[in-house]
């Protein structure tokens, strides 16, 4: 066995099913196996999202062995082998050259060694390939970090990192995923790094910190932030360096970004959702799923919890908003539970449920231009409903019109 080989591991199912993969590439006279975050999630028996393949074959070559291929990286040595109705990301051993633009690498070399292939990965938990055989193939102490849960580079960590900064926010990232703890060396470039962040672009930060603010160990994730500055670094932080302060020490997991952005625009109404979404280039459902919270959360303020608020608020936010409620009013006594009594006693779903329309209205009030009143009283109506002050029959919501008739401006 080579030495930097260690034990044989077992195989779980996830690996057992692209076994064939490996076979496969191997039974054409290539090196095929198991890298990356796949065999250090192995390791350390956490659920397996997605296999990566390395391969001493190129990807002009896989396409010959394989008949349904995406070439969806070529030019970096990616493709995707769909074997089994499932996608298998297959990438040629390569060495990486100068990083001009701090994202990719200005050109790949492929290579027919794994060896030279792993010493090019961020760090050492992650620099791992697992053969055909079980066997773990470890150059960088790997396995012994991830025993030791330590987050160390590959190489010298100033020249890893600078390569790519978005590397500073993974650490961190894996740190709050995975609740490891980050070595000095690391750390040291990380804090001299930290102003590199600034160029990269925002869609790469986000996509890093949205797991970083979901992972369970969080709190470590955030210590590390604070005492490196790092969020002098990020959008909208960098502009507003008071917020992280106003985070309680226990920091909790979040959802998503827009109950992380929602929090904050409520511990600081000078930075508005729209400012927080510009900011960080937030898709269209994060800033409806924003304003949606933070709406219900003046109207809490105002009124509690009631079924107006919840009728409002989309039912797949209620935990978001719960959370939200945890951070902000420590005595509420909201509960999920409280949450789905009030919403079985919801009556309609939308507008559309209720059984007058504007076509009624226009009936009733003959007299009556058209125009904005129709809107103004099937919205109170809508309300008086959902708050049960009005049975949403015929009879009754023309009699609540009576007492409630249009108001025209």
């Amino acid at each position: 066995m080579n030495e930097n080989e260690g034990d044989a591991v077992m195989l779980t199912q996830p690996f057992k099913q692209a076994l064939p993969i490996l076979e496969t590439i191997i039974n054409h006279g290539y090196e095929a196996y198991f890298v990356g975050g796949c065999v250090r999630d192995l390791i350390l028996e956490r659920d397996i999202h997605d296999i990566d393949i390395a391969t001493s074959a190129s990807p002009y070559e896989i396409q010959q062995i394989f008949e349904k291929v995406i070439p969806v990286g070529i030019e970096h040595g990616t493709v995707i082998v769909r074997h089994h109705h499932e996608s298998y990301e297959v990438t040629t051993f390569r060495i990486d050259g100068k990083y001009s633009d701090q994202r990719h690498p200005d050109a790949v070399e492929f290579v027919r060694d794994i060896h030279e292939d792993l010493k090019r990965r961020d760090f050492t938990m992650n620099a791992l390939a697992i053969d055909i055989h079980g066997r773990v193939i470890d150059l960088f102490k790997g396995s012994e970090d991830i025993n030791q849960k330590m987050i160390r580079t590959v190489g010298n960590s100033y020249d890893r990192l600078k390569e790519d900064p978005l590397r500073i926010i993974r650490a961190l990232r894996f740190s709050s995923q995975l609740g490891f703890n980050i070595a000095k060396d690391t750390l040291q470039s990380m804090q001299d790094l930290r102003n590199s962040i600034q160029t990269l672009a925002t869609e790469r930060i986000l996509s890093e910190f949205e797991k970083l603010i979901k992972g369970t160990y969080i709190n470590s994730a955030f210590q590390y932030l604070k005492n490196l500055k790092i969020d002098q670094s990020l959008p909208i932080f960098k502009e507003y360096p008071a917020l992280i302060g106003l985070l309680r020490e226990d920091v909790q997991p979040f959802r998503s970004f827009a109950e992380f952005i929602t929090l904050f625009h409520q511990l600081d109404g000078s930075v508005s959702i729209h400012t927080w979404v510009k900011s960080w280039k937030c898709s269209n459902k994060t800033k409806h799923e924003a304003i949606a919270l933070n709406e219900a959360l003046i109207y809490f303020r105002y009124h509690g919890l009631d079924t107006y608020l919840l009728y409002h608020l989309p039912q797949d936010l209620d935990q978001s908003f719960l959370n939200v409620l945890d951070r902000l009013f420590l005595d509420h006594q909201v509960t999920n539970d409280v949450i789905k009594t009030i919403r079985s006693t919801i009556v309609i779903e939308s507008k559309r449920d209720l059984l007058i329309n504007g076509n009624d209205l226009i009936k009733m009030y003959p007299d009556l231009k058209k125009g904005k009143w129709i809107q103004d009283l099937l919205q109170r109506m809508e309300k008086a409903v959902v708050l049960n002050e009005v049975r949403n029959t015929k009879y009754e919501l023309k009699e609540w019109i009576k007492c409630n008739p249009p108001v025209i401006n």
